[in-house]
């Protein structure tokens, strides 16, 4: 059975779906109905859920990450994500884009070369990513390092990014498989955000 948990922080509310052993959905967000709505889809199909008022274990570790995630701090799942009933593309992309860290961003043409696919097809991917945050597709960028489309929209996805700024000044390839992923300094994005307001 998995069990859909939400819950309000600092004004801005958080949920997971998940069993007692692995996490199958997260989600952020401003309305509840929402919120459940994206929980809901993200679920397998035919598999019975519960709605809870009280948070497993599981569920309140969840929590907290998803909170210091969108505040920008570093933090990293100890629990297993439920990527099963995904497609074998999507999963390739969603372990693509775990890999990027804290003070980051890629390109959604970056996670092609290493996931397979084009950039229009990872953007397919990331605008169904089942575990926003966790996996950090507000680190995927465009190729001129515009921000792209985000769900939870470009102005959230702009305050994660300044949090999660750490002041690094260099490109990165870091090894996805027997590929390599190209990352590049949030500070890139935001330099490039500040030009255009001139």
């Amino acid at each position: 059975m998995i069990s859909l948990y939400i819950k309000k922080i600092d004004g801005v509310g958080f949920g997971v779906a998940s069993d007692e052993e692995k996490v199958f959905a997260t989600t952020f967000g401003f309305n509840k109905e929402t919120m459940l709505r994206n929980l809901l889809r993200s679920i397998p199909y035919n598999v019975p859920f519960q709605h809870l008022e009280k948070a497993s274990p599981l569920a309140e570790h969840v929590m907290a990450l998803l909170r210091d995630i969108c505040d920008g701090k570093d933090g990293s799942p100890r629990f297993h994500l439920a990527i099963n009933h995904l497609s074998g593309y999507a999963r390739r992309v969603v372990k693509t884009v775990s890999v990027v860290p804290v003070g980051y961003v890629t390109f959604y043409g970056s996670v092609a070369k290493a996931a397979g696919g084009g950039p229009r097809a990872v953007g397919s991917v990331m605008a169904s990513n089942p575990f926003p945050l966790i996996v950090p597709c507000h680190r995927v960028v465009r190729s001129d390092f515009k921000l792209g489309g985000y769900g939870g929209g470009v102005n959230v996805k702009l305050e994660i990014l300044k949090r999660e700024s750490r002041g690094h000044a260099s490109r990165r390839e870091i090894p996805v498989g027997n590929k390599k992923l190209s990352i590049f300094p949030v500070e890139f994005v935001l330099k490039r955000l500040e030009k255009g307001k001139r």
